[in-house]
């Protein structure tokens, strides 16, 4: 699988990459993570999820054996409950960010994942569908340099955590600020952990200047081999669990900025609560990292 060509012309579609099992495992009620957010987006049906060896080269094995054991519903924090079916769907969701890697794709995948920790879910997360993605890219496809951008409304804590002391993995979170998790404010970036907390109500052109000042700069010396985008769509202006004032024009240049960063791009869906403007907003995101 390896073997794809990285990227296509400009101008070349970018393929959406799912599972319909996606929107009948893991039940989550009226939970803001439900399954019928990916009611609607479309997407190829990918039949493959992560092996145990994947995942360990990220999430501790006892919490693996934990979700793998679940077998009845559960709050495995205040904001993440998980059931007998939670495994598949997390396993299911990182298998597909893989072959997003494989395809540069975008992986639409539930449960999200940046919040998640190597021995803990948190956030509505239980497995870092991105950080897997990250190993997996330097373990199996010899892709030394990997870049994460994450512009989902939250600060991306799992995925620093994971990847805080290696300089192999560039991390940077555009996120309102202070706003939960509580991480991720300012004096808290290094040279490959580059944080930049923007305060409610920011809109395009903050997410505009913010790339231009920081991220372009910053990834541009780190010259990854690969670029990975947690993007989330929780800072658009009519998410329910926010107050950012992100467009859907301004998805789609965020993707677009994102795609000219690196030789090799994938994608992986947050957040993004909305459940009637997650389509567009996915929509204008595949448009621009196309172009």
């Amino acid at each position: 699988m390896g073997s794809r060509p990285s990227r296509g012309q400009a101008g070349d579609a970018v393929e959406l990459l799912t599972n319909p099992a996606l929107a009948r495992l893991h039940p989550t009620g009226d939970h803001p993570e439900r399954q019928e957010r990916l009611l609607g987006v479309g997407g190829e049906t990918v039949l493959r999820s992560a092996t145990v060896e994947q995942l360990a080269r990220v999430h501790e094995p006892a919490y693996l054996e934990l979700l793998e054991a679940i077998d009845g519903p559960v709050q495995l924090d205040a904001d993440t409950v998980a059931s007998q079916s939670s495994w598949d769907a997390a396993t299911l969701a990182a298998g597909i960010a893989l072959e997003a890697v494989d395809r540069s794709g975008f992986a639409l995948v539930r449960p999200p994942g940046h919040h998640a920790l190597a021995a803990r879910a948190m956030g509505f997360c239980l497995l870092n569908n991105v950080a897997v993605a990250a190993r997996y890219a330097q373990a199996e496809l010899g892709l030394g340099r990997v870049a994460i951008v994450d512009f989902d409304v939250h600060h991306g804590n799992g995925t620093e955590a994971l990847f805080r002391n290696d300089d192999s993995v560039l991390f940077i979170s555009l996120h309102q600020w202070p706003f939960w998790p509580g991480t991720g404010g300012p004096g808290t970036s290094d040279e490959t952990t580059i944080n930049v907390p923007l305060p409610a109500g920011s809109g395009d052109d903050d997410y505009r200047a913010a790339f231009t000042a920081t991220v372009e700069p910053a990834v541009g010396s780190f010259a990854p081999d690969l670029l990975l985008v947690s993007a989330g769509f929780d800072a658009h202006l009519e998410d329910p669990l926010a107050e950012m004032r992100v467009s859907e024009a301004g998805f789609r240049e965020l993707a677009r900025r994102c795609a000219a960063l690196a030789p090799r791009t994938a994608a992986v869906l947050e957040g993004g609560y909305n459940l009637r403007t997650l389509p567009a907003l996915v929509a204008a995101a595949r448009e621009g990292f196309a172009s």
